[in-house]
């Protein structure tokens, strides 16, 4: 019985020892193998792995991308001197994991989030030191990704990491030149609304100028027009009423006789002195004005 126990322990100490013996790596993670504190194995491949039991330590990291992205937009100074806040993210990934380890120790994500973050943070303010805000926000934003990306994956490396992307998600003025900048646009917008409204008073002024000037030329060539029309007029009746005058003068002297008395006794308040025997009345003395 004694032997069995035995037996039992002894196949319950190998089995325990043969699971020590092997691990596995997944295809989303690195495995380091340390062996008395010192890197004997870097497994990068997913598959089952064999180690010495009680010897050999494991210790594994994420070979997946991580973003860092930080709480609070970062304040850096363009070559105006205007400070701009700058809202951006980062792409990263270990790629020598025995680096890695051996640059950041224990420190973990953390200490190497860090380093990332000082190294990007210096390459914010080289690019943005010589650009000005106009570069910064429309004109130059893909370099200054570009130019980043590569500065900061070249000392990453140094690090065991690689930096796969850069992004800025949003550049803003602070708040001191927001300010500055709305007065700006407010003066500027108020200085267009005059210019409209000056230009729109003189354009009235010339347009009202130039109906007046039409108004007097189509008044005086109306009025041309009229006193043609009424010249031509009386010199057609003038000549009908020679005409008339030539074909009977008698009977003309007589009708205007006639007119003559009606305008002249159209009221009876009305007074004349005259000579009876003026030429006035000679129609009234007789019909043949006799």
């Amino acid at each position: 019985m004694k032997n069995i126990g035995t037996f039992l322990i002894g196949i319950f100490a190998a089995l325990v020892i043969l699971s020590m013996s092997f691990y596995t790596v997944d295809q989303r993670e690195y495995a380091l193998v340390f062996r008395l504190g010192e890197i004997v194995a870097v497994k990068d491949k997913p598959g089952l792995y064999f180690k010495v039991p009680l010897v050999d330590d494991l210790k594994k990291f994420d070979n997946r991308i991580i973003t860092l992205d930080w709480e609070e937009p970062a304040k850096f100074n363009t070559s105006e001197n205007k400070y701009m806040m700058v809202d951006s993210f980062v792409k990263w990934r270990i790629i020598d994991p025995a680096k890695y380890y051996v640059s950041i120790k224990e420190g973990g994500e953390a200490a190497a989030e860090d380093r990332l973050s000082k190294v990007v943070n210096a390459g914010f303010r080289a690019e943005f030191g010589k650009r000005t805000v106009h570069d910064v926000i429309a004109g130059e934003r893909t370099a200054i990704m570009d130019n980043l990306r590569k500065r900061a994956d070249a000392e990453a490396r140094q690090i065991g990491i690689q930096v796969v992307d850069v992004r800025l998600k949003r550049v803003d003025y602070s708040e001191e030149i927001s300010k500055s900048v709305f007065d700006r646009m407010i003066a500027e917008r108020k200085r267009i609304a005059n210019q409209l409204r000056s230009e729109g008073s003189a354009a009235s002024e010339k347009i009202r100028a130039d109906a007046d000037k039409q108004r007097e030329v189509i008044i005086a060539e109306a009025f041309r027009d009229a006193q043609k029309m009424k010249g031509e007029g009386d010199a057609k009746a003038a000549e009908i009423y020679s005409s008339a005058y030539g074909k009977n003068p008698e009977f003309y002297a007589f009708y205007r006789s006639q007119e003559a008395y009606k305008n002249s006794f159209k009221s009876k308040s009305d007074v004349m002195v005259l000579d009876p025997k003026s030429d006035f009345f000679k129609y009234m003395r007789s019909s043949s004005g006799r």
